[in-house]
């Protein structure tokens, strides 16, 4: 019978084989399970990604108010904002206190949030209506000051290029990512 693998418990009930990373990543991080449980989340999720309805911004949304409703959302991030957020329940005719109370009571997947959308629509959405809102949240050209800021802090030279919002929130996303995970 073969010698048994030692085991180590991460948490009451979990146990780790530290033999299933790769040698190179054995003993350069045992993740404590207390402090990732309770780590605040920056939303990864691109407002220029779309879920099976077609709808813009609308993953994200669900993402950050999923996450603000357990306290898990980081602190630099408003659950459902004045801006994307803002337009995208009131481009679909959302109520933002019933979108956001369904989120927090009933903690759902992103198909069961749209579904819960359609439910409100009736079964379904105005497909002009979501045509106007994506071209609204792919055209939104942010201030120069915050181009420029998002720019500076990402290190890269501001030769007008990078113009839209959402690449522009991308990168300052992925800044915020490297800064308080990676660094």
């Amino acid at each position: 019978m073969p010698e048994k693998l030692a085991m180590r418990q991460l948490a009451p009930g979990v146990d780790c084989d530290r033999f299933s990373r790769p040698p190179a990543l054995r003993g350069r991080f045992t993740p404590n399970p207390t402090s990732l449980l309770n780590m605040k989340l920056i939303p990864m999720i691109s407002s220029g990604i779309a879920g099976p309805l077609g709808v813009l911004h609308l993953p994200r949304l669900w993402q950050k108010a999923s996450l603000a409703s357990v306290g898990r959302l980081h602190d630099d991030y408003p659950g459902c904002g004045k801006g994307y957020d803002n337009m995208v329940l009131e481009g679909l005719g959302l109520d933002r206190e019933a979108f956001l109370t369904f989120i927090k009571d009933k903690k759902p997947t992103y198909p069961e949030c749209e579904a819960w959308v359609l439910s409100q629509k009736g079964g379904a959405l105005d497909a002009e209506a979501v045509r106007k809102l994506n071209a609204a949240i792919a055209g939104y050209i942010h201030d120069d000051a915050t181009r420029k800021a998002i720019l500076a802090e990402s290190n890269i030279e501001d030769t007008g290029t990078i113009k839209d919002a959402v690449n522009l929130n991308n990168l300052d996303d992925w800044k915020a990512f490297h800064r308080d995970v990676l660094a």
